[in-house]
């Protein structure tokens, strides 16, 4: 964990840099910063509605009794989105994009719902010494 971390906050910001670098000397640097200004105004308006979306079916399903686990998960994807498009870069800034729209957050959605129902069947639940046991 501790190197995808390290990876995450190393790599990532250093890619980002040589990205926005090598699109400063091809483009020049006011079309580069009008970009990244750009990238971030609009990220916001759309995890803004976004978020309003999910927020309004959120509340629609609890008035009528289920669960919204998917929506509260399309809410989650959404704050990251945001979170990544305020990080200015050109990779993070795509990562942010497809996590606001409903396609990509789909199939997101769908990976990460496998993986933690995986997690959760294969571990099973935890016992009162807090310690996770399987179910046999």
């Amino acid at each position: 964990m501790f190197l995808r971390l390290l990876l995450l906050f190393t790599v990532v910001p250093a890619l980002e840099l040589f990205l926005l670098i090598q699109l400063g000397r091809y483009v020049g640097i006011w079309p580069t910063a009008a970009l990244v200004l750009g990238t971030g105004v609009v990220g916001a308006w759309l995890a803004r509605r976004e978020g309003l979306k999910v927020l309004k079916a959120v509340n629609t399903e609890m008035a009528e009794g289920r669960m919204p686990t998917d929506h509260l998960l399309d809410g989650l994807l959404i704050l990251l989105a945001g979170a990544v498009l305020l990080t200015p870069g050109l990779l993070t800034d795509a990562v942010g994009f497809v996590l606001l729209a409903p396609p990509g957050r789909r199939v997101i959605r769908g990976v990460v719902s496998k993986a933690i129902s995986k997690r959760i069947t294969t571990t099973g639940p935890v016992t009162m010494d807090g310690q996770w046991r399987r179910i046999e």
